[in-house]
């Protein structure tokens, strides 16, 4: 009896073996799928926002060797402010008590400091911007790659 159970338990291991293996293995190409499925979407997603950049920034995209977070575009005017600048002339604002249409009120330093923080966080996001248009071939490249190795992969072997 000893014999025959251990025989069966033997038996159930080699055939369980090669299933468990397949099984592993075609578990192990369906995630390989899906995290080529999120680089390619993540990719796709970078490249949108790069065109975005393009049409809703483009008179910024011409100043990018100067938009490196020490300046901002500031939209409305159409130019170029350096960050120590705009801080010194919006601490002047305040001390002169200049009225600021915003607030309908004149300027406090608490406008100033948020007007700050504001315009510090506008000047990293142009910077990005400028980054991502100008990665914008780099980006079309590898999600063609990616691309063409996930059709590559996906064909059936014969």
């Amino acid at each position: 009896m000893r014999r025959l159970a251990c025989g069966v338990v033997t038996l159930f291991l080699v055939l369980w073996t090669p299933l468990h293996a397949q099984n592993f293995v075609l578990h192990a190409q369906n995630l390989a799928g899906d995290e080529r499925k999120a680089k390619i979407d993540e990719l796709k997603g970078k490249i949108f926002d790069a065109h975005m950049a393009q049409q809703t920034f483009a008179e910024g995209l011409q100043h990018c060797s100067e938009l490196d977070g020490k300046s901002f575009f500031f939209q409305l005017r159409r130019r170029m402010l350096n960050l120590e600048d705009y801080l010194r002339s919006l601490e002047n604002l305040a001390k002169a008590q200049v009225y600021n249409p915003e607030k309908r009120r004149p300027w406090s330093l608490e406008d100033a400091k948020q007007r700050w923080e504001e315009v510090k966080k506008q000047a990293q996001e142009d910077k990005q911007k400028c980054e991502l248009v100008h990665s914008l071939p780099e980006l079309e490249k590898r999600l063609q790659e990616l691309e063409q190795n996930a059709a590559a992969s996906d064909k059936p072997e014969h």
